[in-house]
């Protein structure tokens, strides 16, 4: 991660913290423009979109992070909150049985 990326990465989170979603979003794609890959930036980004009520864009980073961290179970767990808010049932079911394979491998 780029030292620029990870600085606007922290600034982000701390607008999110405070409640400053559009603020805590802009600085998460500037992150993303330098450093595509970041999923914690993508993380971030799902969770101000879940917190605006922007459900598809929340689960399209949500799905990004998925992508760059296949073997985490929590981004497979946040995958499937964000499904079943959407009311996306099986969804959301896939995303938490492969979550808990994954917790289940690690055992």
């Amino acid at each position: 991660m780029s030292d620029d990326a990870r600085s606007l990465h922290r600034q982000a989170f701390q607008h999110f913290a405070a409640g400053r979603y559009d603020a805590a979003i802009t600085d998460w794609r500037r992150a993303l423009e330098l450093d595509p890959k970041l999923a914690l930036a993508w993380n971030g980004l799902s969770m101000a979109h879940r917190q605006k009520g922007e459900l598809d864009l929340a689960i399209e980073a949500a799905l990004r992070v998925a992508e760059l961290e296949p073997v985490d179970p929590l981004s497979h767990t946040n995958l499937s909150i964000l499904y079943q808010r959407k009311g996306l049932i099986r969804e959301a079911e896939d995303a938490a049985a492969r979550a808990s394979q994954l917790q289940a491998s690690r055992t």
